[in-house]
């Protein structure tokens, strides 16, 4: 009889797959990834504001740096002057800034934490640091 039902189905022009070789994508797996890729994009959404803000504040750092300012308090003026007309600095203001002269160059540097609420009592801490160039 199995011979029969193999003639037959090489009549019909097919051949049965074994049930091991069938792929696809289950529903429970489907779902898995959705809900994986919607908690990473919403993570994004969330973190970009931040590296965000890193930019900008490493950009007027370094033009600041660049400009050689006179005295620490100047620079740290030039920062917070910077700061009000730039809406995405929030987290340092001029007296967060660290100056200090190498090679007749003023460096400037910086460092934070930036706390993202996920949801509840869940955060992600993001250290930012940085220097002028």
């Amino acid at each position: 009889m199995t011979a029969l039902n193999h003639s037959f189905s090489k009549v019909r022009g097919r051949s049965p797959l074994p049930r091991g070789r069938q792929r696809g994508l289950t529903l429970f797996s489907l779902l898995f990834w959705g809900i994986l890729v919607g908690f990473v994009g919403y993570l994004l959404v969330r973190a970009l504001p931040t590296l965000n803000e890193y930019f900008t504040i490493q950009r007027t750092v370094d033009k600041i740096a660049k400009e050689q300012p006179a005295t620490v308090a100047v620079a740290r003026q030039a920062f917070d002057k910077q700061k009000d007309l730039e809406y995405s600095i929030s987290s340092i203001s001029g007296r967060d800034l660290s100056i200090t002269k190498e090679n007749d160059q003023v460096v400037i540097g910086f460092a934070y934490d930036k706390e993202i609420p996920v949801m509840g009592p869940v955060y992600i801490l993001i250290k930012y640091e940085g220097r002028s160039k």
